[in-house]
Order: structure tokens, then C-alpha cells, then sequence
């Protein structure tokens, strides 16, 4: 499918970037871009008095005729937001790269080594997609992670990636439908959307699962496992039915924990994440 997108989030010294692998290509947020060059408290507005002074810039914005610039223009895609699915205007790298000239700072340089080695990066996971697992084990590693819940998280991000593949070919269309179809499996499995669950857990830009405890993971992976093996079994076809199932699968995984929160009497859905401190020293606290 050369339209299908997967996104992720970069780290430029300790700035947030949201990116989106489009066609093979990483697509960067150009707010997220123009915030970790100048530390502006408004990137949206700094990145429209760019456009207003560089006329040849804000051309690349709506160009009418390339002519012989061979550059493609910044496109509006789709991101998972604390507001739902919104679409964030995106540039590629040599979109990025045109950017930075039209910004004053002394970040640019690093910042366009940093590019190259993303990209770099992408070429070898390509080649070698073990890497990209070794990568992703080490931002959780270096963020304070414990062994067993990164065991955790890459076996709930292996059942998410078969979910929604199986979703793909069942007859989801775009993110639109995958994110309904998640939202049936998390209402079911934990009482809450995504979006809500997000809103009780204090998170903006972060990832949901990325501030889940091992039992919130392993419901998680229950809702989305059971709801692949009714797939498959059943041999769903259309959204309509794919709704239904997500549904069920998060029944059966909503089931399971209502029975051990009236054993432990307590609740596993959770305000608590790990945005203040590492799972090392959450552990130390107990």
C-alpha cells in the first residue's frame, strides 16, 4: 500500500518531533520543527512571519506552477492529538532542509546532522528491520523503562501492528476507521477512548501505551489479540462487522479485569504514567 502511514515520534535534544513515514519518506511537523530552532512560544505564528517575509518561501506553501524547482510541497497530515485526529501541515527532509534557511539560529547546523542521520536510520531499518526494534527497545531503556515492561510494550506494539493489518485487508480504509475501531476495543476493555484515557493520565502529545503499567498492557493485548482471532475465525469483512468484533474483543478483555479489580479491590484503570519519573524510581517508592 503506498499511501500508508506510520508515525512516530523523533527526539532533537530533548524537543519532541512528531514525524510521518509517508511513501517510504519521513514527513516532520514543521510547528515541532520551527519550536526545537527557536524555543518560540508560538511556532505557528513565528512560522507564518516567516512565510511573510520570505515570498519565496510561502510559494513553496501553494505552489501554482514548480516550473524547475523540484520541491515538493508541505502537505497536511493526519496525527493522533488529545483533540483526536487532527491533520498537521508536514514537510520532508528537503522540505525541512529549506525551512532552516529561512530561519536565523544557531540550532540549524546540528539540527540538519540530526536530519541526515534520521534519515540514515530509515535507510538501515529498511534493510534491516531488526533494527528498528533494537532502537525503540533503547529510547525505552533510556527513559527508565524496566526490562519486563519493555517486554511488555514491543509484544503490545507486535499484537497492534497484526490488529490493524488484519484490519487493512478486512476493509479499513484510512486512520479514521482504525481509530474508531480502536476506540470500540478500548471502551470496552477499559471503560474509556483513548482520547479519554489520555485526558485521565494528564497526556498531550505522548503516547497512551508509552504511559500504561504492565496490567493496562496486558488488558490492552488482550482486547486487540481476541479481536484478531474473531477476525480470522469469523473471516470479517466491512467496517460494520469489524466494529462489532472490536467490541466483543474488548468485552472479553473488559471482563477479565473487572474480575481481578473486585479480587484486588482496586481499580486498574489509572491516572498514574511515567511522565514525572522513570519506572526504576517508581518502583523505589512503592
Amino acid at each position: 500500500m503506498t499511501d500508508e502511514i506510520t508515525t512516530k515520534i523523533a527526539l532533537f535534544k530533548g524537543k519532541e518531533i512528531r514525524k510521518t513515514l509517508r511513501n517510504g519518506e519521513w514527513w516532520f511537523v514543521i510547528v515541532d520543527v520551527v519550536a526545537a530552532l527557536t524555543e518560540s512560544a508560538n511556532p505557528a505564528q513565528y512560522l507564518k512571519n516567516i512565510r511573510n517575509r520570505d515570498i519565496e518561501f510561502d510559494s513553496l506553501f501553494n505552489p501554482v506552477d514548480k516550473g524547475g524547482v523540484q520541491i515538493d510541497p508541505p502537505l497536511a497530515l493526519p496525527f493522533s492529538t488529545a483533540g483526536g485526529t487532527q491533520n498537521l501541515l508536514c514537510w520532508n527532509t528537503e522540505g525541512i532542509f529549506r525551512l532552516i534557511q529561512s530561519i536565523p539560529s544557531s540550532k540549524a547546523e546540528p539540527f540538519k546532522r540530526w536530519l541526515a542521520k534520521v534519515g540514515y536510520e530509515r535507510v538501515q531499518e529498511i534493510e534491516n528491520p531488526e533494527l528498528a526494534t533494537k532502537r525503540t527497545r533503547m529510547l525505552y531503556k533510556l527513559k527508565g523503562r524496566s526490562d519486563d515492561w519493555i517486554e511488555k510494550r514491543m509484544r503490545s506494539i507486535a499484537i497492534h501492528e497484526e490488529l490493524t493489518d488484519e484490519w487493512k485487508n478486512r476493509g479499513a480504509k484510512d486512520n479514521n476507521d482504525y481509530a474508531i475501531l480502536t476506540a470500540e476495543i478500548s471502551k470496552a476493555t477499559f471503560g474509556v477512548t483513548p482520547s479519554e484515557y489520555k485526558k485521565l493520565k494528564g497526556l498531550v502529545r505522548e503516547n497512551l501505551r508509552d504511559h500504561m503499567d504492565d496490567f493496562e498492557l496486558i488488558f490492552n493485548m488482550l482486547g486487540e489479540r481476541a479481536t484478531t482471532e474473531i477476525h480470522r475465525t469469523e473471516n470479517t469483512k466491512g467496517v460494520p462487522k469489524l466494529k462489532a468484533d472490536a467490541k466483543a474483543g474488548g468485552d472479553i478483555a473488559g471482563g477479565a479485569r473487572r474480575q481481578l479489580e473486585k479480587r484486588l479491590g482496586k481499580s486498574i484503570v489509572s491516572g498514574k504514567n511515567y511522565l514525572k519519573k522513570p519506572e526504576d524510581k517508581k518502583l523505589l517508592n512503592k
